[in-house]
């Protein structure tokens, strides 16, 4: 039977893609209930999110499913999850001090590199995600998945510290991970920025 749009919109890849941001109300919504077992489903909402990037990709490179609609929306639910999840850590005060600017550097580098990628898309030009830039991405998933717990985690196990030092790494990660794809994509920009030629946007 031949596919229509709808179906090839609807396919597993997307249809994973799409649940993580359907979870994310959900995932807000723990945070404003009192108690250990809150946590532990918030983490648990939060890591069933995180490995539907993984399977999406997985399942369209396996499928053959990979679509125009899975591209555009995967990286932007992505970092939906990502941001609202540092925002309301920093909102409940399980992110404070020095670590804050761990998580603004990362906020900023996903703003940065997502205007890189929308302006070079106009061109049909692809920055591929680099191998540096998806360990960026388990290590600042980890760090989110112990701050999530926060103190409510075993005694024994310095949950906060632990959460902290990974979202530094993975801070680090990001500068240089940012700097790179500026360092890819800049050239196209500077050539592309030429007297009476427009920008994608104009």
């Amino acid at each position: 039977m031949e596919e229509t749009p709808a179906r090839m919109i609807l396919n597993l890849p997307n249809s994973l893609t799409i649940s993580r941001i359907l979870v994310i109300p959900i995932f807000v919504a723990a945070f404003f209930v009192e108690g250990a077992p809150a946590r532990w489903v918030a983490l648990a909402i939060f890591v069933a999110a995180a490995a539907t990037d993984f399977f999406d990709g997985y399942f369209a490179r396996r499928n053959r499913q990979a679509t125009d609609f899975g591209r555009f929306l995967d990286p932007i639910a992505d970092k939906l999850l990502v941001a609202t999840a540092l925002l309301m850590l920093a909102g409940f005060g399980r992110i404070t001090g020095y670590a804050l600017i761990a998580a603004t550097i990362i906020l900023l580098r996903e703003i940065v590199v997502s205007g890189l990628r929308e302006y070079l898309g106009g061109f049909k030009i692809e920055v591929p995600v680099s191998p540096l830039a998806k360990a960026k991405t388990a290590v600042q998933m980890v760090a989110i998945g112990f701050l999530i717990v926060g103190d409510v985690g075993p005694e024994e196990l310095p949950t906060v510290r632990i959460g902290e030092i990974l979202l530094w790494l993975a801070a680090l990660l990001s500068v240089i991970t940012a700097y790179g794809y500026l360092r890819a994509g800049l050239p196209h920009i500077i050539k592309d920025d030429e007297p009476g030629k427009t920008s994608p946007a104009e």
